[in-house]
């Protein structure tokens, strides 16, 4: 998440303390005994905790990141002042239950050579050069080193026991941004979200799949940049006047 994230805070007049956990099973941390999506938000419960402690929050959360995100936010609302979300699971957390549409490649390059029954070609909406080389960078490598095996018996209790959404609304600068030809978390479930997000901007890309970030860039730094606009305004007034400190950002993938 650093590749499309770090060029937007970098352009920030405001500072903010950026903070990239690997949760269990991915990049770096073991996965241990860690075996459902409770005890994944309860590891993350733990690092905001010694990292963070109860000051001003940020959270961004893509994919699966995005149903923690929320369920950091409902746990911690008196703390989180933002919450971005890139394309998230919606309401059908489990793949079976999605109502995603078809997965389809609006733009190739022939010059990429033969892609078909890659990981890249089953994915990717937009299929140039730029897309693969950020795709191999930004995502595969993670991928690579991911304990799959841990993740496997994750998913087997991959709902959460409570429900991010089933609680009082949330009043917080929030941004959410789906991929229009998303195959993997669409659209349509997460625009059922909305309700409980009373100051969400919801944004449908086309031209962009799950990797929404890589291949509609421009649109996705302008829509996070203006996230951050309200952010900032809201913490203006936020209890203690924080603007003098700088928010943490936890970002989960």
């Amino acid at each position: 998440m650093t590749g499309c994230l770090e060029p937007v805070f970098a352009a920030r007049t405001h500072p903010y303390r950026r903070l990239y956990p690997d949760m269990p099973g991915m990049g770096a941390t073991p996965a241990g005994s860690v075996a459902s999506s409770d005890d994944m938000l309860a590891s993350l419960e733990v690092y905001v905790d010694e990292h963070v402690g109860d000051g001003p929050l940020l959270v961004i959360g893509e994919s699966y990141g995005g149903y923690l995100a929320r369920a950091i936010t409902r746990r911690r609302r008196h703390q989180v002042a933002g919450l971005a979300l890139v394309c998230p699971i919606g309401r059908a957390v489990l793949h079976a239950d999605r109502d995603v549409p078809l997965h389809t490649v609006l733009v190739r390059d022939p010059a990429l050579g033969d892609m078909q029954g890659s990981d890249f070609d089953d994915v990717a909406v937009v299929q140039t050069h730029e897309t693969y080389r950020r795709t191999q960078d930004e995502i595969v490598v993670g991928l690579e080193i991911a304990d799959q095996a841990a993740l496997d018996r994750i998913q087997q209790q991959w709902v959460l026991s409570d429900d991010p959404e089933d609680a009082e609304p949330i009043m917080v600068p929030t941004a959410i941004v789906s991929g229009r030809q998303d195959a993997s978390t669409g659209y349509r479930d997460v625009w059922s979200l909305l309700e409980h997000y009373p100051r969400a901007s919801f944004a449908v890309l086309d031209r962009a799949g799950h990797n929404l970030q890589i291949e509609q860039p421009r649109l996705f730094t302008a829509i996070t940049a203006e996230w951050l606009d309200r952010v900032e305004e809201s913490l203006a007034t936020w209890p203690g006047r924080v603007l003098g400190r700088a928010p943490s950002v936890v970002h989960e993938e």
